[in-house]
């Protein structure tokens, strides 16, 4: 459900929208009909006489008729053609998370966040929640806290992916590269995780700052990753979204540990379609899948780590997932031919699609080129690695950036109407978004950024990737 230590997050689930639901009168309670008065004499041939309705009997235009008018002819209908219809009311449905006695089942008299933590500047905002620094009254130290809004939990599948999420790090508690968790609380309108603050920064960041990187040190990196699969995996946990957004530094030493943060899509082994698109393995496309998916999900970022791009690209959702399912491998293009035969059959044996022909986490691990002192030479890798490492970073910050503003600034209707606020930045309504006008668009709709953040994103995106935004991307960027 976001990330939950630091930085900036997206996440994966779409139902951030309270539903709305229309209410009409039942139909088997018509409202009782007027008295009218008593009809002519039918041996009458005199025109009744004209009745005057005084100004103050007027009655507002949702009524149907007067009562003090006489009966219509036999030959028209008795009700009145122009009169309007009652305006359909709207009803807003409240959330399971607010309807709920206790997102935790806890007694509401237990202690409450503010009472233990000093909550402080704004970490990163989710979909679901945001992370903030909270700082402990007793001790002074330093942690992350996670506030998930009850409102935005609309089913009660969204509340048990809550509880989940708090029982599986929990159940994962004491491994040295999970993050931990420190205590869940809960008051009228939001649920808040405090966790081991993670300040580090995130895995491709951390590399780039470097400015030297080897198949060795990709090759660490990579006994990391898969030894967090292979513990969620023997404890009975799938992660189901790893990426490399999801690994973070405890802090910015050089020796700092990595963590893997993230359990809000973490289940006991239930089948689902979860996941990012880069990332997703091909069996969870076809709706059928195990723990097989984490190991698909590691090689995915080691092919990233050695080649700087991902192994399967498109510029849709549905493009990469067409890719995932039948693109190829390739290991012809450059930095490939330089990297070892070694490393590639290990991205090889990781990204079968038979996941009974894949490589178990523990398999991984005992791969000659990512157990200790193996074969991963300690050549440095190409600098265009680099390069297209930051590049691909920065695109995701960029994505990261568009849900943010969507997320804190849009109402509902805005977020129906992306394409709108398209047209909006496009102010020379050229079907382009140059980077000055996505800079000015974002101004407009409310957006608290610096222009030195905006600016050190632009100039981190290669000019031969994007100097134009299209419409349909930027769509992409904010899906």
């Amino acid at each position: 459900m976001g990330n939950t230590c630091v930085g900036p997050s997206a996440a994966g689930r779409n139902g951030f929208l309270a539903n709305v639901t229309l209410w009409r009168p039942r139909g088997d309670d018509p409202a009782p009909a007027p008295a009218l008065p008593p009809p002519p004499s039918p041996a009458s041939d005199k025109a009744p006489d004209p009745v005057t309705i005084p100004e103050s009997e007027h009655s507002s235009h949702h009524s149907s008729r007067s009562t003090d008018l006489p009966p219509a002819p036999a030959s028209q209908p008795q009700d009145n053609p122009t009169a309007k219809k009652p305006a359909p009311k709207v009803k807003r449905v409240q959330s399971a998370g607010l309807l709920a006695d206790s997102v935790l089942k806890r007694d509401v008299n237990t202690a409450r966040l503010k009472d233990i933590y000093t909550i402080g500047k704004k970490l990163g905002q989710g979909q679901f929640g945001t992370t903030y620094l909270c700082v402990e009254k007793a001790t002074g130290r330093e942690f992350a806290c996670k506030s998930i809004a009850k409102r935005k939990l609309l089913t009660e599948e969204d509340v048990e992916d809550v509880r989940r999420e708090i029982q599986i790090m929990h159940h994962l508690a004491g491994h040295a590269n999970v993050v931990s968790i420190v205590g869940a609380y809960e008051d009228a309108v939001a649920v808040q995780l405090v966790m081991e603050l993670c300040a580090g920064g995130e895995l491709f960041d951390r590399i780039i700052q470097r400015g030297h990187y080897s198949e060795k040190a990709a090759a660490q990196l990579t006994r990391v990753i898969v030894g967090v699969v292979e513990a969620c995996h023997s404890l009975g946990v799938m992660h189901r979204d790893l990426k490399p957004e999801n690994f973070l530094f405890v802090n910015q030493k050089e020796d700092s540990p990595l963590k893997t943060i993230d359990f809000g899509l973490s289940i006991f082994f239930k089948p689902d379609v979860v996941g990012s698109p880069y990332y997703v393995a091909p069996e969870v496309l076809l709706k059928y899948y195990g723990r097989e998916v984490d190991v698909w999900s590691a090689g995915v970022i080691i092919y990233i780590l050695l080649s700087g791009v991902p192994p399967f690209w498109d510029e849709s959702e549905q493009g990469i997932f067409e890719q995932v399912l039948k693109g190829d491998l390739d290991f012809s293009s450059e930095p490939w031919p330089s990297i070892s035969e070694s490393a590639k059959d290990l991205v090889r044996k990781m990204l079968i699609r038979d996941p009974k022909k894949r490589l178990t986490a523990h398999e991984a691990l005992c791969h000659p080129w990512v157990c200790v002192d193996g074969v991963a030479p300690d050549k440095p890798l190409d600098s265009a690695v680099l390069s297209r490492l930051k590049q691909f970073s920065a695109m995701n910050k960029l994505k990261k950036m568009a849900l943010r503003v969507i997320a804190e600034s849009l109402s509902e209707e805005e977020i129906a109407g992306l394409k709108e606020m398209f047209k909006m930045i496009d102010s020379d309504n050229s079907g382009h978004i140059t980077l000055e006008e996505l800079k000015t668009g974002l101004q407009r709709v409310g957006a608290n950024l610096m222009d030195s953040e905006i600016n050190a994103l632009m100039e981190a995106i290669s000019t031969t990737v994007a100097q134009l935004i299209t419409g349909s991307s930027l769509l992409q960027l904010c899906i």
